[in-house]
This record gives structure tokens, C-alpha cells and sequence, in this order.
């Protein structure tokens, strides 16, 4: 969950009307300058208060459905062929409790943030962007925006109010607000506990919908079960 929450979080400007946009993007994990493996493909739906989200490598694999605008999520397993209806208290509890752990590790990373403009640009995805570090605490960003896709991180206000990012990361993502554009790249180098851990997010495709509304919904002949309740506290 928060390997698809970073992405979504790290989104910036809200719209009149929610656009609705598909994007692509590929996630390395880097040690000692090199990266640590091939990297993880996410795949994201966003239509407002509707969102779908993948983190696989085959078409039509897992997914999880976010139904914000009336209080439920399915984790769609095609394998089995079973759209699980999932506790939504408990998904976002989980969501804010790793989000927590995550802010705390960083050392502060919602203290004394500050933004400086990088002097070249980058074209990712096709797009022009401007480039910009943010640094604060153990945490530095660099994130190359496009004002050309009409995304930004307050479009998902509703998302990061309900994950927790916005009490877990606040000066980042108070600095991440103000840049001028949707980060379609980022990377991001972080102090845990004395240690250097780097991320590179690329977004390497963008299309912008209407999708249908099939695609936020159990599909049609799949055994729609409830999540069963965890024993203990």
C-alpha cells in the first residue's frame, strides 16, 4: 500500500472538474549509486473521488479499487476470479499507521522544508518539465513538473487526507503543492537510521480519459466476498 501511496502523494493543483488520467510509472530502488533491482511498474486510474490502482507487471493482474465517493475498496483478484470487499476503516488505519512510521523515519521531514529551482530541465514522457529540489530533514526530492498534464497533488486532496499523508508529511507536501506542474519524475534520497536510501519514480506514460466506469467496479462474474475480520486487538 504505500508503494502505490508515495506515487499518489507526490502528486501537486486542484481542477475546476477532476480531469480523469491514466499514467505509467516505474520505481527503482538505488544502493551505493547502482540500482538495487529491475524495478516495480505501477499503474494508476484517477477519476476524482475514483481511483484504481496496480502494481504488476502482466495486463489485468491485482488491483485495488478506491471508492472514496461512497466509502468502500475491492482488491480484484483475477486469479481467482473474486473481487474482495475490503474494510475501509481498517485499509486506512493501516494506510495512516505506515505513513506515520515512514514520517518518523525520515527525521523530520515536515520541518524547515525548502525549494530551490535546478538549472536544466528534462523531457520525460515526452513532456517538457522544470526541475526543482525540496529538502527538508533527512529528505531530498528532486522533481522534474510538466504544467502540460492537468494533474496535480491537490486532485487528490480527498486521497491524502484519507491515507494520512497530509498529517504524516506535511512540509513536504506543502512544498510539493506549490510547484508549478505534475512530477514526472522524481527522485528522492532519504537518511533512515544512518542509512542513504534512494528512489527513482519516472513516469513513463500519460492518458488522459474519460474511462469507463466499468474499470472502478468488481468485474462482471466475479464472486464479490467480504474481508473477514482479524482476531485480537
Amino acid at each position: 500500500m504505500l508503494a502505490l501511496v508515495v506515487p499518489l502523494a507526490i502528486l501537486a493543483a486542484r481542477a475546476p472538474v477532476p480531469a480523469e488520467v491514466y499514467f505509467e510509472q516505474t520505481t527503482t530502488a538505488h544502493a551505493a549509486g547502482a540500482p538495487a533491482g529491475p524495478g516495480v511498474l505501477s499503474r494508476v486510474w484517477y477519476a476524482g473521488r475514483r481511483m484504481r490502482l496496480e502494481a504488476a507487471e502482466e495486463r489485468e493482474g491485482p488491483a485495488l479499487v478506491l471508492r472514496l465517493d461512497r466509502g468502500t475498496a475491492y482488491r480484484i483478484d483475477p486469479e481467482r476470479k473474486v473481487a474482495v470487499e475490503l474494510d475501509l476503516a481498517r485499509l486506512r488505519a493501516r494506510a495512516q499507521m505506515d505513513l506515520a512510521l515512514a514520517g518518523e523515519l525520515m527525521g523530520g521531514a515536515d520541518a524547515d522544508a525548502r525549494t530551490t529551482e535546478l538549472p536544466a530541465g528534462k523531457v520525460v514522457a515526452g513532456y517538457t518539465c522544470r526541475g526543482y529540489r525540496i529538502s527538508a530533514g533527512g529528505v531530498t526530492m528532486e522533481l522534474y513538473v510538466s504544467s502540460a498534464v492537468p494533474l496535480g497533488v491537490d486532485a487528490f486532496a480527498d486521497f491524502l487526507e484519507w491515507s494520512g499523508a497530509s498529517q504524516a508529511l506535511p512540509g513536504l507536501l506543502a512544498e510539493i503543492r506549490r510547484l508549478p506542474g505534475f512530477p514526472l519524475l522524481t527522485r528522492s534520497r532519504v537518511e533512515v537510521m544512518g542509512e542513504v536510501q534512494e528512489t527513482l519514480s519516472t513516469v513513463t506514460k500519460v492518458t488522459l480519459g474519460p474511462f469507463p466506469a466499468s474499470l472502478f467496479e468488481p468485474p462482471p462474474g466475479y464472486r464479490v466476498e467480504h474481508e473477514e475480520p482479524r482476531e485480537g486487538p
